[in-house]
């Protein structure tokens, strides 16, 4: 319909009560938004410039261009954000499963940011990127209960995605399956319980702050942050298929923007495939690493004056198809000579050290200082609007969602072999790690002579497995070319090793699908999924949608290769665990859920998880008392800071302190740098969630429970010059019960300028 019959409309006596009359409350309101961009813009008066406009014609205008402002808000949107830091000393961290990553203190406090969608139907979905390695299903269920307790079933399975960032700098013993929770010693109830109060508590703040609003999505091209950490296996891919991208690793950033009404900015989210794991495996200090130091530089830009984690803009980096993605750019070196790798098995000859990646800094604190920073700058240019890389688009149009959870093992379907060009039978196999899982990646090599690439078994290794749990013949060669080295499905003792039920999902927010994942696709992996939700999205409701991969969300299950990487048989392969068939089992169920979803379908939620809280198992022993030298007490200052300090020194001040165990100082902080406003009054300016700051405890004496807090500051060039203090605050254990809390103060120092 032309401009000039909206016109003849308007100047029409009869057409003002039916364009009054129309609820532009529903869904693609069009018609409203037609006619706001018509009254907004000079084809208005330009269409019959010699047509006189009646008095009718201008209450209609007067009428509609009040509509206009109703039309802007598209949602009801919410963010909302809350501390997850588990406990920071003597539990060991999730991510490398390097027994010897004991925590020792904090360098970054870690969060989990929530955004909540409700559109003009009531229809809402709420996703969460939690700074950790990944998520459980049993701590979801958690989250849910709670949510269920307050809101009754405004939340649910189907319309909550929790995401995990992926670091390895977080505390573990969260994720109630064995294999994961083995090298932290056993499940850790006082890491999943900080965790599920602080998911859950981020989405309640998400839920209070919903307002009307608007989204918009946008991307750029980010270099310089990720490489190919497995650039053999992507090889394998088919060329004509890898001709279609011009690199091997994802260099997009996908941002979703969130508006109130009047535009003021609530919160961004961004979706990025790389590792969490600039911070190697002898980092000993809680981290959200790379992609959780640009969350906190975003946050800081648009929360002034706020401590990190504190502030109403709420912005997030998430995970992505990170799988083979590695944020280590000066690529794989042999450690101790400095040569390159071997290729095809991240292996170093003798004498010449393990295969270690890194970069682009001097140290692993570095380099993730620059990733990060590359990464804010990039987000904080689509959100400034004057920016060449703001590409911002609304999104418009209904909230769904759909989930259904997946019996992996006992999955059978048919699928397109692009090996064979021909449809195959698939099926899925008991969970089972291969041998190239226990080489480790060039992010963190593995223990004893494993290398990646191994499609051979070894009788030795063979014999532990079995040992443990034996697989079956149909195991073996269900999972070939893999050589079976942990037969995780075959293993009950003391209960599930790994996953067999999975959980998929998507969530639709107008012409925006997020794909919720289980786990750690490749790129090519990703890449595949995409497509194929997006063609079957074209398919079966006529809608073009930009796809997101939300990786590593709801529950944990290792990693999924494509089939012709699977066959190289590299870490990712190696932990492919559903075997040959999981991504092609993937694309068939993400198809079907994406054809139910725009049709509006129901689905079967299939087999549920199994409950295994009541048979959670741990070796870590909780904090039996603390103690303190004689002549001392606790928040005693044992070393003082210098009278002086200067631009990029660091401050020291060493406490003699309780456990930090005892106290998580959620929502809190263990210290606070203080600057001096007058005789009277002092400003916190940095807390243990600054990146300026560090806190190390050590245990000096086991037997009488003593141990000291080393806290750490280094003065930045942004640091105002001035007076400071540093202050202490922590809980002991008597040896007779009970925790009491204590305090220690540093003396007055002074901070100048250059």
């Amino acid at each position: 319909m032309d401009d000039g019959r909206w016109f003849g409309w308007v100047s029409s006596a009869r057409a003002l009560p039916s364009l009054l009359s129309f609820d532009y409350r529903l869904p693609h309101n069009h018609f409203v938004a037609n006619i706001c961009n018509l009254l907004e813009g000079p084809k208005f008066l330009a269409v019959h410039p010699t047509m006189d406009i009646s008095k009718i014609a201008f209450l209609a205008f007067i009428a509609l261009s009040g509509l206009c402002g109703l039309a802007n808000a598209t949602y009801k949107v919410g963010v909302g954000r809350a501390d997850i830091t588990g406990p920071p000393v003597e539990i060991n961290f999730m991510g490398y499963a390097n027994i010897k990553q004991v925590g020792r203190g904090i360098h970054t406090r870690v969060f989990a940011r929530a955004f909540v969608v409700e559109d003009e139907k009531g229809n809402r979905v709420a996703f969460v990127s939690a700074d950790a390695g990944m998520m459980g299903y049993g701590l979801k269920r958690e989250v849910i209960k709670r949510l269920q307790a307050r809101y009754g079933n405004l939340y649910h399975t189907d319309n909550v995605a929790i995401s995990g960032t992926h670091t390895h700098g977080a505390p573990g013993g969260f994720l109630m399956h064995l294999l994961y929770d083995i090298s932290i010693l056993g499940f850790v109830p006082q890491t999943f319980e900080v965790m599920a109060q602080g998911l859950y508590l981020c989405i309640k703040r998400a839920t209070d702050n919903l307002v009307d609003g608007r989204v918009f999505l946008s991307k750029t091209t980010v270099l310089n942050v990720n490489i190919n950490r497995s650039p053999s296996s992507y090889l394998r891919n088919p060329e004509e298929e890898r001709a279609q991208y011009e690199h091997d690793t994802d260099k997009t950033l996908t941002q979703l923007r969130f508006v109130d009404v009047e535009n003021n900015l609530l919160g961004a989210f961004n979706w990025y495939a790389v590792h969490a794991t600039s911070m190697n495996n002898t980092n000993r200090l809680v981290t959200s690493d790379n992609v959780g130091y640009a969350a906190l530089l975003l946050e800081k830009e648009y929360n002034p004056n706020k401590m990190p984690g504190k502030g109403k803009f709420v912005g997030a980096f998430c995970s992505s198809n990170l799988g083979d993605v590695s944020p280590n750019i000066m690529g794989p070196k042999c450690s101790i000579s400095g040569n390159e790798c071997d290729l095809l098995t991240s292996r170093c000859p003798a004498g010449e050290g393990d295969c270690f990646a890194s970069g682009p800094g001097k140290d692993m604190v570095e380099s993730t200082q620059i990733l990060g920073q590359r990464l804010a700058d990039a987000a904080l240019g689509l959100l400034n609007e004057q920016s060449q890389e703001s590409t911002a688009r609304e999104v418009t149009g209904d909230v769904r969602f759909i989930h259904q959870f997946v019996d992996m093992p006992n999955y059978n379907g048919t699928a397109y072999n692009p090996l064979s060009r021909k449809i195959d039978k698939i099926r899925g196999c008991q969970p089972a790690m291969g041998y190239s899982f226990a080489a480790g990646t060039t992010d963190g090599p593995g223990a004893f002579s494993f290398a990646q690439g191994t499609t051979t078994d070894n009788p030795m290794w063979n014999f532990v497995r079995d040992f443990i749990a034996t697989p079956t013949q149909e195991d073996i060669k269900c999972h070939e070319p893999k050589p079976i080295l942990l037969a995780t499905g075959r293993a009950t003792f003391p209960y599930e090793w790994q996953p067999k039920i999975v959980s998929d999902q998507l969530l639709k927010i107008g012409d925006v699908i997020i794909a919720a994942v289980p786990c750690e696709f490749t790129t090519m992996a990703g890449r595949r999924l995409r497509n194929q939700i997006r063609a079957a999205a074209s398919a079966a409701g006529g809608l073009d949608t930009e796809v997101i991969i939300a990786g590593l969300t709801n529950i944990y299950t290792s990693y999924t290769v494509t089939p012709e990487e699977y066959q190289a048989q590299r870490y990712e392969a190696a932990s492919t665990i559903f075997g040959p068939h999981t991504h092609s089992i993937y694309m068939d169920v993400f198809e079907r859920l994406t054809k139910a979803l725009m049709r509006n379908e129901t689905v079967e939620p299939g087999p549920s998880p199994p409950y295994m809280n009541d048979v959670m198992l741990s070796l870590n022993t909780g904090v039996l008392f603390d103690g303190h030298p004689i002549n001392t007490d606790f928040g005693y200052v044992k070393t003082q800071p210098n009278k002086e300090y200067g631009i990029n020194d660091t401050v020291k001040v060493t406490y003699i302190s309780g456990n930090p165990r005892n106290n998580l100082f959620t929502e809190k902080t263990y210290f606070t740098v203080e600057r001096k406003i007058n005789e009277d009054r002092w400003k916190v300016a940095y807390t243990d969630a600054s990146w300026e700051t560090k806190m190390i405890w050590h245990r000096t004496n086991t037997i009488l429970g003593f141990s000291e807090l080393e806290i750490y500051w280094n003065i930045s060039p942004q640091t105002l010059p001035g007076v400071y203090r540093i202050r202490h605050s922590g809980e002991y254990k008597y040896i007779l019960g009970g925790k009491y809390p204590y305090e220690g103060l540093s003396h007055s120092f002074t901070v100048n300028e250059d």
